[in-house]
């Protein structure tokens, strides 16, 4: 049960087991630690793309499922998320009205109040704008009172683009960083739960270092934040509605 004034579950779209830890576990950490429920929905376990040590020390696909499985359930954990997982394939990701008909039931289910997803461009990994393209589509079709499928219609929760390993590439220009300082640890512990993406620890350590250092400079010079600040970036889609500016 949430411990806020307004409970904010937020959920998050994710093409492939690993996705969330790196682009998004301090967000999702950050949720749990204000007693807001947090949902990881993997869409595969990426067992084909990004699986490629143990490809190479000769396991099966359904060892390597249960291996990427084990590892994402791990990390879940530690930043006190629930997973499901959707095992709908990867390399590629194929796109379906079944897959997007199985997301708006678990929006509608889940009710987020804030959605965390893909960049819908990504010329590296096409699994990724796909999982933002379904992602997208079926929080719309959530909202139809028309539409097929158990529990009330959705709201219209913000949608938020968490950043691709490769942004420059991806057209990601981040409009919102969010402190995630105080559970970094928590990030790091469940990056250190996917040894199946070893050489990722390091990177997303120092890109939260960076975009720390940019979250500082555009808080302003007097808030106090730390020296060792870490940050996530974002980009969000919808406009804020707000009446007030801050």
């Amino acid at each position: 049960m949430s411990t806020s004034a307004s409970p904010s579950p937020l959920l998050v779209v994710s093409a492939h087991a690993g996705d969330f830890v790196w682009r998004a576990a301090g967000a999702i950490a950050l949720a749990a630690s204000r007693g807001d429920r947090a949902k990881v929905v993997c869409l595969s376990y990426g067992e084909r793309g990004e699986s490629a040590r143990a490809w190479r020390e000769g396991k099966r696909l359904d060892e390597i499922k249960k291996l990427r499985r084990g590892e994402a359930e791990a990390a879940a954990a530690a930043l006190g998320a629930e997973i499901e997982f959707l095992d709908a394939g990867d390399y590629p990701l194929a796109e379906s009205q079944e897959l997007v008909d199985r997301l708006v039931r678990i929006y509608r289910d889940f009710v987020p109040a804030v959605v965390l997803t893909h960049t819908l461009a990504d010329p590296y990994n096409g699994d990724h704008p796909a999982a933002a393209r379904m992602a997208l589509q079926a929080r719309v079709l959530a909202q139809a009172i028309g539409y097929d499928a158990p529990g009330e219609p959705l709201g219209a929760p913000p949608v938020f683009f968490f950043e691709p390993h490769q942004p420059e590439q991806c057209e990601f220009k981040p409009d919102v960083l969010l402190d995630i300082t105080s559970v970094f640890d928590k990030k790091r512990a469940a990056m250190e739960c996917l040894p199946a993406q070893v050489h990722m620890w390091d990177y997303y350590t120092d890109l939260a270092k960076r975009r720390g250092v940019q979250l500082k400079r555009n808080a302003g010079p007097n808030l106090g934040l730390p020296h060792d600040t870490r940050a996530e970036a974002f980009v969000r889609l919808y406009p804020q509605t707000t009446s007030e500016l801050s």
